[in-house]
């Protein structure tokens, strides 16, 4: 198509030359088809240039079949050019009858190296799906007749397959892509090794003192959002966040309070261009969520299924086996980018046995692989039914918390507070760490200490053992209130949310006593965010009825709080103007000299409303 190309540049040069003025309605029309094709011939090559190695493989009959229809239309288009409308000398006219006689003629053409390639490809695949591991030398060969000579050109390989499946319209293309992602990542590990740990353009507590848009933060962890989706009442979070909120049997809109009537989760393609744009500015690595092994919640795909256990195998049997830090280091940062994919990676990785070979590096001196071991653990945790592995291997909890207490970094310690959050989700290990005093302790001294990043970890995994009122005391004894009180303004949100909490369950005295406790927690009310002006309501009404008639005194002493709490009642959620009436009662009761005990005069509320961040 090239040197057709090349030879039709003749006849318009030629033209060019001859410097004709007036052009006939038909040859006008002719070039204007003409130019349509050869645009539309351009981005056909431009696309198998740049794309997947792997997938135009497999398209290679479609896309010779689109070839060919090209250049059909081109030998239509050469037949009708008015050839004798040009003084054109004879070898330009026989150029262009050779052009189109070579068009019409054409077959469609697959050259048979490559088909024999793609049925070699095909039974690879096949064979993982049997669960028949790959013989090595087959698949080097394979690879190397595809280019894929490294590391790197596999990993470019992954991301131009990732990108093939967003630009699929038909999920049975989409789920082919897939089996071919699991077969490149599985080769890339076994042919030429994990991959080299590399250095973020930024630390994550670089990027919490880098200024983000309002609405590039997901509304539930207020992190810079990697995969934006929509949920039935048009609000976005990250999708991390809301399956998260939706798995621990929540069926409302976390913003709203509205019922999710379905829990479909639809990516808002807008708005993910967005942050990657803002991201590129700003020198911000973006790291969307890789692809799923399961399309519209079917099954998994078995070929990527099979080939993720296999490469979890292969890497957790090489980790317990080497005695280099510096080859741990990769092996366990492939482990790492393998758990950000989805629940079925860190399945297949946990049954690898990786978690518990991941134990002696978390105390290792070489930060980097401490990093890398302590958030492979984390993203495992995601998933509940690893959270009982994290919890019952020994040395696990140990070990996270002894990076929570003395990491190397403040990226590792901010990490295992995550996954002191992440465990916590599950009542029965939040009742086990929350006795743990080195954990709590850990915790408080990370938000004192820590940058903004590490604080919002630590803050998060509080409000998880604030959720258990054995913990409170705990938490009470560490100076949880008064950490709470200096961080409020930084965190509004997580701060309310752990008052109210500690107040909920048994902590009010220490609240009241606490200085200016009750104070800031009115300011929030008054001033706040939306989200933490409900937890702040709810943290008054348990001060208030248990915390006597001082705490509501010095409540009812702040300037415009009954207008903040008529506000509240028109305007936020049902839960929100709930506490918010409940409130109203209590300071107009006080007012009215009826107790010094408002408890006694205070109609009863739901107990039932959980605070959540």
């Amino acid at each position: 198509m090239m040197g057709k190309s090349k030879l039709l540049a003749v006849l318009f040069e030629e033209i060019l030359r001859n410097r004709v003025v007036f052009l006939p309605k038909s040859a006008k029309l002719c070039f204007e088809e003409i130019h349509i094709v050869l645009q539309r011939i351009k981005s056909l090559l431009e696309d198998c240039c740049s794309g997947s190695k792997m997938w135009l493989l497999m398209q290679n009959e479609s896309i010779s079949n689109s070839y060919h229809e090209l250049t059909v239309d081109l030998s239509t288009l050469l037949d009708i050019f008015p050839l004798k409308e040009f003084n054109l000398n004879e070898d330009v006219k026989e150029i262009v009858v050779l052009v189109r006689k070579q068009c019409w003629e054409k077959k469609a053409f697959v050259d048979p190296t490559d088909k024999n390639l793609r049925l070699e490809v095909c039974k690879l695949l096949d064979q993982i799906k049997k669960e028949i591991v790959p013989d090595y030398s087959k698949l080097k060969g394979i690879f190397l007749r595809l280019g894929l000579r490294d590391s790197k050109s596999c990993k470019e390989e992954i991301e131009n397959l990732e990108e093939e499946i967003r630009n699929q319209s038909s999920d049975k293309l989409a789920d082919e892509i897939i089996s071919l992602i699991g077969l490149v990542r599985y080769a890339k590990c076994v042919l030429y090794g994990a991959s080299t740990p590399r250095f973020e353009s930024k630390s994550r507590s670089e990027l919490a003192d880098t200024i983000v848009p309002a609405d590039f933060r997901c509304p539930i962890s207020l992190d810079l959002m990697t995969d934006p989706v929509v949920v039935a009442t048009g609000q976005t979070y990250d999708r991390a966040s809301i399956n998260h909120w939706i798995d621990s049997g929540h069926k409302t809109c976390p913003k709203t309070g509205q019922e999710l009537v379905h829990t479909n989760l639809i990516t808002n393609h807008a708005l993910k261009n967005l942050i990657a744009i803002w991201c590129r500015e700003q020198n911000i690595p973006f790291e969307a969520t890789e692809t799923n092994y399961r399309l519209n919640g079917s099954v998994p795909n078995k070929a990527a299924l099979e080939a993720t256990k296999m490469t979890a195998l292969f890497l957790v049997t090489k980790l317990l086996a080497t005695p280099s830090n510096e080859l741990a280091n990769r092996l366990v940062y492939e482990l790492r980018l393998l758990t950000k994919t989805d629940s079925d990676n860190r399945a297949c990785i946990a049954e690898a046995g990786a978690i518990s070979a991941l134990v002696m590096y978390l105390t290792s001196n070489d930060s980097q692989l401490q990093i890398n071991s302590v958030t492979t653990i984390l993203n495992l945790s995601i998933l509940d039914s690893n959270k009982k592995q994290v919890m019952e291997t020994h040395g696990v909890v140990d070990g996270i918390i002894e990076v929570l207490r003395s990491g190397a970094t403040w990226e590792a310690k901010e990490n295992a507070a995550a996954t002191i959050f992440s465990v916590c989700g599950v009542p029965e290990y939040r009742k086990k760490l929350g006795k743990k005093t080195r954990v709590v302790r850990g915790l408080v001294e990370l938000v004192k200490e820590g940058p903004t990043s590490s604080k919002r970890d630590a803050l998060v995994a509080i409000l998880n053992l604030a959720g258990d009122r054995e913990s409170v005391g705990r938490l009470i004894e560490w100076g949880v209130v008064e950490m709470a009180v200096g961080a409020a303004k930084e965190f509004p949100e997580e701060v309310m949310a752990i008052l109210a909490g500690v107040a909920k369950r048994g902590g009010v005295m220490a609240v009241v006593a606490a200085f200016r406790a009750v104070q800031t927690i009115a300011v929030v009310l008054r001033d706040g965010p939306e989200n933490a002006r409900e937890n702040a309501a709810a943290g008054l009404v348990s001060v208030c009825r248990r915390g006597g008639a001082e705490a509501v005194a010095e409540l009812a002493s702040l300037a415009g709080i009954e207008r903040a709490i008529w506000e509240l009642m028109a305007t936020g959620t049902v839960r929100a103007r709930r506490k918010s009436a409940s409130l109203l009662r209590i300071l107009r009761r006080w007012a009215a000299g009826m107790d010094d005990h408002p408890v006694g005069f205070v109609t009863h509320t739901s107990r039932t409303a959980a605070v959540h961040s």
